[in-house]
């Protein structure tokens, strides 16, 4: 899962929100750097990522973008899983996408001291440019990717990673559903994160 749907998955909790953003700049046993709440939003980042790179689900859906990805398919996945949540919000948040997403900037920018360096020179961009919202649109999209094949080791494969979306788009749509349903569930039971979806069902075992 990408940046938003981490987040839609951290709950209430302003600290886990932020373990849950920073989790991937935080290596190791560097976590207990930490204060505690912020401890179990990385280790809840590291244990939603196990559970969705092991998931059935994802690893078939992976496969239709091993021709143009190869071993990066599932991180091109979590962009394209982004993309359905953030498209099919009110589906699944009680607010808007555009006020969740503001929501995030200000508890960001609240904790700005504690973010990690590579995490405070991107947090400008991602806010300036509402990141996370355009996801929901095609050429927001696009725009991720090619960001990320510029400034990391993900190859430059956008037009093959949109045309495999858009010629398999209600495919990924059905997989992403399915997922969603098995990765709220676990993060409920297992992880002990209250979830509220618009219809007013609870998603924790502990309720």
């Amino acid at each position: 899962m990408n940046f938003l749907a981490h987040q839609y998955l951290s709950g209430n909790s302003e600290k886990i929100k932020i373990g849950n953003f920073i989790g991937d700049y935080v290596k190791g046993k560097k976590y207990q750097n930490y204060q505690q709440e912020i401890q179990e939003g990385i280790i809840l980042h590291r244990n939603i990522d196990y559970f969705t790179d092991r998931h059935p689900v994802v690893l078939n859906s992976s496969k239709k973008l091993k021709e143009g990805y190869g071993k990066y398919s599932g991180v091109v996945l979590d962009l394209i899983f982004d993309h359905f949540l953030a498209k099919n919000w009110n589906t699944y948040h009680e607010s808007s996408i555009t006020e969740f997403v503001t929501r995030t900037h200000e508890i960001l920018i609240k904790n700005y001291l504690v973010l990690p360096n590579k995490v405070k020179l991107f947090l400008p961009f991602i806010i300036q440019s509402r990141r996370l919202e355009t996801y929901a649109e095609i050429n927001g999209l696009r725009t991720a990717l090619e960001i990320m094949s510029r400034r990391t080791s993900l190859p430059d494969k956008t037009n093959f990673a949109i045309d495999c979306l858009l010629n398999n788009y209600c495919e990924f749509k059905g997989e992403f559903e399915l997922f969603m349903r098995d990765i709220l569930v676990y993060v409920s039971e297992e992880r002990n994160i209250n979830v509220t979806t618009p219809n007013g069902w609870h998603l924790n075992a502990k309720i």
